[in-house]
């Protein structure tokens, strides 16, 4: 029975064995269930919002991070500075200087994804919304990153997080041109706690908030709170030297040299280092009229190899600093140096034509010279350069100008060419003739030269050019050869424009042909042109008087002709006048050319017109405004013009809807109530200027006319609308209106 016992205890131990094997099994799943359950990104337990946390922080967005911080290192490298410009204090957010790092910025949008998907209760979950919404403004998706930000100001958990949120907003705001929420948000800001690395952020980006505004007293108030906070690094020099530029553009050069010495103390990149010494200089220059050019140093830098790339900048500085001695000849000849010393540098190059533009055209008005000039800036300055619009404006008003300028002169050469007795006139035309003939030869002789220097050859051995050695060349693979060709093409057939069929046996010989058409000073009929025979022009022979029947038959001689030369120098200046108004903004010039066109011509056509752009061209306080003002209601009391400055609109400055009114006043006229449909649409008309049925309005107005005041008034009322509507669509009408009132007065 002892024995029988004994056999039955394993068993037991068994039974118990695998009774606690089904007790661990049970839990274990029970643990696995629990850490499962607790571990969901919707659960607030400890245990969860810690694993979350380190798998958000550690994972998704760790990598998130490094890709951001990767792209902007990339696009600051990639920035290129203009320092000819205003550096603004943050990088632009520039979806073009993204696109080489666009697949980084794919990818931490991409991570920080994954922290809103799966961490939703992990503490890095605002973080990782604010690089998912500044990676898409990078990349210009606005509308993604701007609602990003917002979620996070709405949702944020962390004060400081929604703090940087709101930042970010108002930086984007700002790219944006928004500037009225840019600064409510900073308004917001301003009463926040901010921790130091906000309060050095939320600075720099409401400093430049008030930079791209254009109040720079503001922004550089702003930055000397902020430099304390700043650390050593390039930078803190960046924005010391963007500090130094709003200074010089207050005009205070002393606080401007103090940031340009603190750009050397922090570490500057060479560039950078460079052109905050060269501003430094111009300042001292600035501040000390009498100190000497010439110990400045601008010698040893043009000397040192290490500025070979940055001559054209010291060339420009001293073309800046002679400019500002009124030293014209010597400022020209730097600028000059500078453009032909720019190799790369093709901002340094515009910025040197578009100096060499101003000059021409304010202290020399060289207007073609300057023209020519705002050509070549345009074609070199890139499109999205903040100038470039106001450079593609002056240069279309420029060439507008330079056409009316040159008819002006000619007209004015021709008129006192016109002037003078038979025998004086015909000894002008000879000068002018011989004058050149002697320049023709002057520019052949040195075009051989150069010729000859460029093949290094003698004289003697220049028989054939296009031999070298005992090869032919090409001659379309030769500048120099290109040149000869041009020269020998000019001997044998003169200066001929640009047009078909210039080889037809009958025109001239010999002519003296205007390259532009246009011509201008005391030989205006002969400007850019040039003759061309093998041995010169002799005078007496038939080819010289050819030209010299030539360019007198383009003297005005007869009362005809001079009446033509009138009518065309009036019009050029009337339209000068109004190019310096409107196209050019120089009101003191447009005034002067209006009052020569009232001198000149004082029955002019224009007269109303130019009563009315002489009102607007003095300012409101000036008397002699008033004045213009008067003439016109006096002389001209029912043209457009005197409406226009009797203009009256509602207390909000509102005309109501045009079309509904026009309905209104049309009745009127069906009505048969002329002098009331008159009333109204003369006292309205200047509420309709812009509208799309402002010539519609117009035309209306002329029938009301012809009703009320008679047919003198009538064709009056024609030819003004004509002259203010030269695109309408009723034009032919009035056309034809015109006509049949003057066969009527013609009866009459």
């Amino acid at each position: 029975m002892l024995i029988t016992r004994y056999k039955t205890i394993p068993k037991v131990i068994f039974v118990i064995e695998s009774f606690a094997s089904h007790i661990l099994k049970a839990a274990l799943y029970l643990t696995i269930i629990y850490i499962l359950t607790s571990c969901s990104q919707f659960s607030s337990r400890p245990g969860a919002v810690n694993f979350h946390n380190v798998s958000a922080r550690y994972n998704a967005y760790f990598m998130a991070e490094q890709d951001m911080l990767e792209a902007e290192f990339e696009m600051k490298k990639a920035y290129k500075e203009d320092y000819n410009q205003l550096l603004p204090i943050l990088l632009p957010m520039d979806s073009v200087l993204s696109l080489p790092v666009k697949p980084k910025l794919q990818d931490a949008i991409k991570k920080s994804s994954i922290v809103a998907e799966k961490h939703q209760n992990s503490k890095w979950l605002d973080n990782s919304y604010i690089i998912l919404g500044k990676s898409r403004l990078y990349l210009g998706e606005w509308a993604d990153g701007l609602e990003a930000l917002r979620y996070v100001y709405a949702n944020g958990r962390d004060e400081n997080d929604k703090n940087d949120a709101l930042i970010l907003l108002m930086r984007a705001y700002i790219v944006r041109k928004d500037y009225s929420n840019a600064l409510g948000v900073a308004e917001y800001l301003s009463q926040q706690p901010l921790d130091k690395g906000s309060v050095r952020d939320f600075y720099l980006t409401k400093a430049y908030l008030h930079q791209q505004n254009g109040e720079y007293l503001t922004s550089v108030a702003i930055l000397e709170e902020t430099f304390p906070v700043l650390k050593k690094s390039r930078e803190t020099a960046r924005i010391h030297f963007a500090a130094a530029q709003m200074y010089d553009r207050l005009g205070q050069y002393a606080l401007a040299n103090k940031h340009y010495r603190s750009v050397r103390k922090n570490r500057p990149d060479y560039d950078l280092g460079f052109y905050s010494s060269m501003n430094s200089l111009q300042n001292e220059v600035v501040l000390n009229p009498k100190k000497d050019l010439s110990a400045i140093g601008f010698d040893r830098m043009l000397r040192d190899r290490k500025n070979d790339d940055l001559r054209d900048r010291v060339y420009f500085t001293m073309g800046l600093l002679a400019e500002h001695r009124k030293q014209i000849p010597e400022a020209l000849g730097y600028l000059q140096k500078s453009a032909a010393a720019s190799k790369g540098n093709m901002q340094q190059k515009a910025h040197t034509y578009l100096q060499l533009a101003r000059i021409n055209y304010e202290s020399l008005e060289n207007f073609e010279v300057s023209k020519a000039y705002y050509d070549s800036a345009l074609a070199i300055l890139p499109k999205e350069a903040p100038e470039y619009a106001l450079v593609a404006d002056r240069k279309r008003a420029l060439d507008n100008f330079v056409n009316e300028y040159t008819v002006v002169t000619t007209e004015d050469s021709l008129q006192q060419l016109a002037r003078m007795n038979p025998a004086a006139l015909d000894n002008r035309i000879d000068a002018i003739i011989e004058q050149k003939e002697k320049q023709r030869i002057e520019e052949e002789e040195q075009a051989k030269k150069a010729l000859m220097a460029s093949l290094n050859v003698n004289p003697q051995n220049v028989g054939n050019p296009l031999m070298s050695g005992n090869e032919r060349r090409w001659e379309l693979y030769d500048p120099a050869l290109i040149n000869q060709g041009k020269i020998d093409f000019k001997r044998t057939w003169g200066n001929r424009p640009l047009e078909d069929d210039w080889r037809r046996s009958s025109r001239p010989l010999r002519t003296l042909t205007s390259s532009n058409g246009g011509t201008s000073g005391d030989s205006a009929n002969v400007a850019a042109a040039s003759v061309s025979v093998d041995n010169g022009l002799k005078k007496g022979t038939v080819e010289w008087q050819q030209v010299h029947d030539q360019l007198k038959a383009k003297i005005p001689l007869t009362d005809a002709q001079f009446a033509e030369s009138q009518s065309k120098k009036e019009d050029a200046l009337y339209n000068l006048g109004k190019i310096y108004r409107f196209d050019l903004k120089e009101s003191q010039r447009a005034i002067t050319t209006f009052e020569r066109v009232l001198a000149d011509f004082p029955k002019t056509q224009y007269k109303d017109e130019i009563y009315y752009l002489l009102y607007l061209s003095y300012e409101d306080e000036n008397q002699i405004r008033a004045s213009w003002k008067n003439k016109l209601l006096i002389e001209y009391p029912n043209s457009t013009y005197a409406r226009l400055v009797n203009k009256v609109t509602d207390a909000a400055g509102n005309t109501g809807n045009p079309v509904k009114e026009y309905e209104a006043v049309y009745q009127l006229y069906t009505d048969g109530n002329f002098t009331k449909a008159l009333e109204d649409i003369e006292r309205n008309l200047p509420g309709y200027k812009g509208t799309m049925i402002e010539d519609k309005f117009a035309l209306l107005r002329v029938f009301l006319i012809g009703k009320v005041r008679g047919k003198e008034a009538y064709s009056q009322a024609i030819t003004e609308f004509m002259r203010l509507y030269p695109a309408s669509v009723y034009l032919p009408r009035l056309k034809e209106m015109q006509e049949l009132n003057s066969l009527s007065m013609g009866k009459r």
